[in-house]
């Protein structure tokens, strides 16, 4: 790092008097150990520490994260789907989620755009109304239950309480934290 001495003064504040700057006549630099800029455009830091950031709304890859409070980690879904699973299967919305495989009545598999590391995360499936007009008591079977996990697919299937028997549900919705 280059060392800025001025008058013989090493102390590393620089004080300039004259000339005057943008109608200022002191311009106060204060000391540092590394460089002071300031920059009004977004920069981009790659391989930089910082100690105790605060992040006002920050955006990772395009996804913003809303301002937090406490302490406790923030886990975004590596991969999630809203999907259609009566008929021909259809996804509605979905991040991380390449299709939808219909394995026949109430059996669906979500497989993945980009693997998880591991077999090792959380599904959580949710359902909406199952689309045949009665009220249904449904209750589901993740893979993990069925054998079908692995780091590229997870399976879901939706089970009729009363009947056991595998149903078709319009609205199906499974999130992966990993």
């Amino acid at each position: 790092m280059a060392s800025i001495v001025v008058n013989g003064d090493t102390s590393g504040s620089i004080t300039l008097s004259a000339p005057a700057v943008a109608g200022r006549s002191v311009l106060t630099l204060p000391a540092v150990t590394d460089t002071v800029a300031g920059i009004a455009a977004t920069q981009t830091l790659t391989n930089k520490t910082l100690t105790s950031p605060t992040l006002t709304t920050p955006n990772i890859n395009s996804a913003q994260f809303a301002t937090v409070s406490g302490t406790a980690p923030i886990y975004a879904a590596r991969a999630w789907v809203n999907f259609n699973g009566t008929g021909t299967v259809a996804i509605r919305a979905s991040g991380n989620v390449s299709s939808i495989t219909d394995n026949g009545a109430g059996n669906y598999t979500v497989n993945f755009t980009t693997a998880m590391p591991d077999a090792n995360f959380a599904t959580n499936i949710t359902h909406g109304y199952n689309g045949t007009g009665e009220d249904f008591l449904l209750d589901f079977l993740e893979s993990s239950t069925t054998g079908n996990k692995t780091a590229s697919k997870t399976t879901a299937q939706f089970l009729n309480v009363p009947g056991s028997a595998l149903v078709d549900v319009s609205d199906v919705m499974v999130s992966i934290f990993r």
